[in-house]
C-alpha cells in the first residue's frame, strides 16, 4: 500500500486538508472527461455536494470557460480551451493547459484552439 487509504471502490478517502487542485479545476477536469456528466455524478467524482457543483459550473459559465446547451433531460456541456486562467502568476496559460495534466480519458480530452488534440506526455 501506497499510504492512500481507498475505499472498496477505488476511489480515494475525502481528504480534509489542503490541496493543490481547486474544486473549479476538479469539476472542469469531470466535464472535460464526460461533457454529458450529471451534476450528481460530477459531484461524487469530485466528492463535492451537487449544489456545490451547480454553483462552480456556474461561475465557470458565468466568466466563459463553460457552456452547455440543453439535449432533452440532459445537459451537454462546450469548454472554452484557449481562455486564459484567472490568477496573475498563470498569465498566459490556458484551460487546454490545465486540462492537459488533470483531464482522465485521452478519447475526451479538449482541444487547442487550433485544432490539434491534446496529448498526454510521459517522462
Amino acid at each position: 500500500m501506497d499510504g492512500l487509504s481507498e475505499t472498496q471502490n477505488g476511489v480515494p478517502e475525502p481528504h480534509t486538508g489542503w490541496t493543490f487542485v481547486t474544486n473549479h479545476a476538479r469539476v472542469l477536469a469531470a466535464i472535460a472527461d464526460n461533457r454529458n456528466a450529471r451534476i450528481r455524478d460530477i459531484a461524487a467524482r469530485c466528492r463535492l455536494t451537487e449544489r456545490a457543483v451547480q454553483k462552480i459550473i456556474s461561475d465557470l459559465e458565468r466568466d466563459g470557460y463553460l457552456s452547455h446547451t440543453r439535449e432533452g433531460r440532459s445537459n451537454t456541456y462546450e469548454i472554452d480551451p484557449g481562455k486564459v486562467l484567472r490568477h496573475p502568476a498563470e498569465a498566459g496559460l490556458t484551460v487546454a493547459s490545465l486540462l492537459s495534466l488533470l483531464v482522465q480519458d485521452e478519447e475526451h480530452r479538449t482541444t487547442h484552439p487550433d485544432g490539434e488534440r491534446q496529448r498526454q506526455h510521459t517522462g
